[in-house]
C-alpha cells in the first residue's frame, strides 16, 4: 500500500491557508503555489540516494555527497499541474518535464487524456506527477497509468489537497506510489469538487472562469 505524506511544515501550511481564502487574486495565488511546490519538493525528494564525490574547495581537497541514481522526470497534469512546474525546476533546474492532458467529463467524472508528450528518456527517470487537486482521483490514476504503459517503474504524486476518495482510488490502483500533499480535506460535493478546498486550481492560476 502507498504511504501518504501530510507535509504541516508550518510555511507549507501558512501558505496553503492564503491559497484557499477566495480573495486571492490570479498573481498572489500563482505565486503562492510556486512558493508551495518548492517547500513541497524539499519533501518529495528527501529519499534521493547520495554517493561520495570528491572536491577540492579554496582550502584543499574533501569528500562531498552528491545525487546518484535515476534522475528526475516532472510530469504535470493538464492544466493547473503547470502552476507547480517553475518552483520544482528552481530546487531541479535538471530535472525533465512531461506534460500529460487529462479532463474530467463533467458527466461521468472519468478522465479523457487528450494529450501526452513525455521525455524520451521518461522510463529511465524517477518522475514526479504534479497536480494541485486530488479530487475523485481519477485524472491522476490515469496519468499514472500512462506512464506505467510507457516503462515508468519509478513515480511519486505530489498535490496541494486532497480529497479521502481521491487517496482512496490511488492507493487501490497504484499501490505502489506514495503521494505527497499539504492537506487532506474533508469530502468531494456532488459535482466532485474538493470541499473546503480551493476552488478550480486551473481557473484561479490563469484568471478564467
Amino acid at each position: 500500500m502507498s504511504e501518504v505524506h501530510v507535509i504541516n511544515h508550518p510555511l507549507v501550511q501558512h501558505k496553503l491557508t492564503m491559497i484557499r481564502d477566495k480573495e486571492t487574486g490570479p498573481k498572489d495565488f500563482r505565486d503562492l503555489v510556486d512558493e508551495v511546490s518548492v517547500l513541497m519538493a524539499y519533501e518529495v525528494t528527501r529519499d534521493m540516494p547520495l554517493e561520495e564525490r570528491e572536491v577540492e574547495t579554496p582550502m584543499g581537497k574533501m569528500k562531498g555527497r552528491v545525487i546518484a541514481g535515476k534522475k528526475i522526470g516532472i510530469v504535470p497534469i493538464l492544466r493547473a499541474g503547470l502552476g507547480m512546474v517553475a518552483g520544482i525546476l528552481r530546487l531541479i533546474p535538471t530535472a525533465k518535464v512531461g506534460h500529460i492532458g487529462v479532463y474530467r467529463d463533467p458527466e461521468t467524472l472519468l478522465p479523457v487524456e487528450y494529450y501526452c508528450k513525455l521525455p524520451v528518456d521518461v522510463e529511465e527517470r524517477s518522475i514526479i506527477v504534479i497536480d494541485p487537486m486530488l479530487a475523485t482521483g481519477g485524472s491522476a490514476a490515469a496519468a499514472i497509468g500512462y506512464l506505467k504503459e510507457k516503462g515508468v517503474s519509478s513515480i511519486k504524486l505530489m498535490c496541494l489537497v486532497a480529497a479521502p476518495e481521491g487517496i482512496d482510488l490511488i492507493q487501490r490502483e497504484h499501490p505502489d506510489v506514495d503521494i505527497y500533499i499539504a492537506a487532506v480535506d474533508e469530502k468531494l460535493n456532488s459535482h466532485g469538487y474538493i470541499v473546503p478546498g480551493l476552488g478550480d486550481a486551473g481557473d484561479r492560476l490563469f484568471g478564467t472562469k
